[in-house]
Parts: C-alpha cells; structure tokens; sequence
C-alpha cells in the first residue's frame, strides 16, 4: 500500500492522528527531504527508514520504492510541508504505483494553496492552481499569458529570490489586478498581505524574503 501523508505547512500541531498512526505503521519513508522529515518524526518519537526522493535522484530511486510496493511493503509518500505529489515529484510515485494497480490511498491534511486562497479575500468558488512559474522572464510570461483572460482565481507558488520579478511580469501581463501574498502560514510570524499587484510589489520592494510564497491573483475582470 502506499500511503500521500499530508504534514503540517508549519505548525507541528496540525498533523492528524491518522498521519501520525500511518508514519508509525509504515515499513518506510519516502520523503522529499530526509532532514526535514527526520525533525518531524523526531518530533513524534517515530523510528523508520526513510528513503529521499526529489527532482535530483527520482530516476534513481522510484525502482526501489517500487520494489518495496510489489514486495508488499506498506510505504508512506510525504513532501517537505503539507500534501505530497502538489508541485513535487511525489506523482511520479503515484502515477507508477496506479500503472501497476497497487493500492493508494491518501491521509489528508494540510495545503498551503487552500490556506492561502481562503485567506486570501479573492472569490474561492473556483481557482485555477498553476504552481511554480519559469524561472526566466521569457518563459515566465508566455505561462502566465496562458491564463491572461481567465475569469478565475489564480494561484502560484514561488520562491522569495524570484517574487520581486514574478509579480513584475504578472503586472505587466494581467494589468494592476487585486492579489494577495501569504508567507509562513500556521507559524508565529503568518503573514497575508493584500492589495493590487503594484502595491504588493512596492510593499515588498528591499524587504527581506525568506520561504516559500503563495501568490492568489483575481481573474480577469468581465467585460
């Protein structure tokens, strides 16, 4: 069986039971991270072998997660923070075990892009999820173009070394559209900001950015 453990986005108080039950049930730990993950287990007093899998080592290692799958092993899939196979290799993991008819189930939980999007003050009655953008402006506009007279809520993960420059080419290509910024949500310092993408941008012009973001921007306006 493998089980998608969602963890805590930030606050270790928002595991689940049954994701701590499942953790301590496995015969191993699949995780993006070793380290990160090892903190949380610890932090649990869970005991299990673990085993990295990340965008660097994936061809490497989905034969052995796979063996332990067909060996009857019990496996649980977990990401860095929240739920596992979102903007993550995780669903090559999951797209192999379904080929092969292995059962899957999930142990729900945390998502930083629904935190962010109900916090957010935008319409939540649809969305679209587009993840992390290109990491160069040519091809960061032509992705965020694809959306440009999309009427619903958009949403984005991105790193705090590319923000300034992403919400740049967001401006430039959907116009000083209201958007929202959340950063370290579930932990002591959450922080939402909120406003047009042009007051987001001169708000967090020089200031220090550290973490992961998530960017909610409004569809386009009907005509």
């Amino acid at each position: 069986m493998l089980y998608l453990v969602a963890t805590p986005i930030g606050n270790l108080g928002d595991i689940t039971l049954r994701a701590i039950e499942t953790l301590r049930s496995v015969d191993l730990v699949v995780s993006e991270d070793t380290r990160k993950t090892g903190h949380l287990l610890n932090h649990f007093e869970i005991k299990k072998p673990q085993l990295s899998f990340n965008e660097f080592n994936e061809r490497q290692r989905l034969p052995k997660i796979m063996d332990a799958l067909r060996a009857g092993q019990s496996v649980a899939l977990v990401t860095n923070a929240g739920t596992p196979a979102i903007s993550d290799p995780g669903f090559i993991v999951v797209r192999a075990a379904a080929a092969e008819d292995i059962p899957i189930t999930t142990i729900p939980g945390p998502a930083a892009l629904i935190a962010a999007v109900i916090l957010s003050g935008l319409p939540v009655h649809s969305f679209t999820f587009r993840g992390f953008p290109p990491r160069k402006q040519g091809p960061r506009r032509r992705f965020l173009e694809v959306d440009a007279r999309s009427p619903h809520t958009l949403v984005f993960y991105e790193s705090p070394y590319r923000l300034i420059d992403f919400l740049a080419d967001a401006l430039a290509v959907y116009g000083d559209r209201p958007a929202a910024i959340a950063n370290d949500l579930t932990k002591l310092f959450e922080k939402v900001s909120r406003g047009s993408l042009s007051e987001l941008a001169a708000e967090l012009e020089g200031a220090s950015l550290k973490g992961e973001y998530v960017v909610v921007i409004a569809g386009a306006p009907e005509d």
